[in-house]
């Protein structure tokens, strides 16, 4: 998208950035700038504005830390939708019904999987002894083709030979549960917190760094009760609110809210 013809060529040599933010802004309040709509390349912000490859990175990273745009590798800088996705948090929670229900569209991508030993944290969720060996599996959640989590995620190896292969083979958790003879399963329990981003968190959900983010630590277990998965998932913290419901027909403990919960 061409910024409007009277962004070009800034007459001051001071505070440059500020203008190209400033005029940036004011072109994605009027409308004249969608969400979605990617801005233009660095080189063509600076023919258009006059201005040098400092000022434009500075106003690019002034609107990211605001909220306003977002960077993705490789594709460009978008304006930031507006519209925060409402999320779900129950005893059956999943996260493309979760999505779809909005008329999101869902999707996964993966980025790492590996056999390690449990961690403190992992093996007390799970049950298992010290140094047992765990699945890691970590995957970037989309709603329409825009990252919103990074989901930490640990499963038994002795219950669940193989399964960091059937993920990456993009094999559904929901699937794999039911061919290791669990046709169900519930979330026992739920922590949430919220921190600032890591640089690498950020990077990967196209944030900025002083923006804030979710983290969601929760433990799933069979209809028997038995832990079979503890996972930890970061959530961009602009695009995303929950919503905690229980079933009044199932006992069950209720969600364990950490420092606060955001956009309440």
């Amino acid at each position: 998208m061409t910024l409007k013809p009277e962004h070009a060529q800034l007459q001051s040599r001071s505070g440059q950035w500020q203008l190209v933010e400033e005029r940036i802004s004011r072109d994605i309040a009027s409308g004249a700038l969608a969400p979605g709509d990617r801005l233009p390349t660095e080189a063509e912000i600076m023919e258009q504005f006059g201005v040098g490859r400092h000022s434009v990175r500075r106003a690019i990273a002034e609107l990211a830390s605001a909220g306003k745009v977002r960077a993705e590798q490789g594709r460009g800088t978008f304006v930031e939708e507006h519209s925060v996705i409402t999320y779900n948090i129950a005893r059956r929670t999943r996260f493309r019904r979760n999505l779809l229900e909005q008329g999101r569209v869902p999707s996964g991508q993966p980025v790492t999987e590996v056999e390690i030993a449990a961690p403190p944290t992992v093996a007390a969720a799970l049950g298992l002894k010290d140094e047992e060996k765990v699945y890691m599996i970590v995957r970037r959640g989309f709603a329409d083709d825009v990252p919103i989590s990074i989901g930490h995620s640990y499963h038994p190896v002795e219950r669940f030979p193989n399964m960091h292969l059937r993920r990456r083979a993009g094999e559904s958790v929901t699937d794999i549960y039911a061919a290791f003879g669990i046709p169900d399963y519930l979330r026992r329990s739920t922590t949430i917190l919220t921190r600032r981003a890591t640089a690498e968190e950020a990077r990967l959900l196209a944030q900025s760094p002083q923006q804030p983010v979710l983290v969601v630590q929760k433990t799933d277990v069979d209809l028997k009760g038995r832990p079979i998965a503890y996972s930890e998932t970061v959530w961009a913290g602009e695009r995303v609110q929950f919503t905690i419901e229980n079933d009044p027909d199932e006992a069950g403990p209720k969600a364990k809210i950490g420092e606060r919960r955001h956009h309440e």
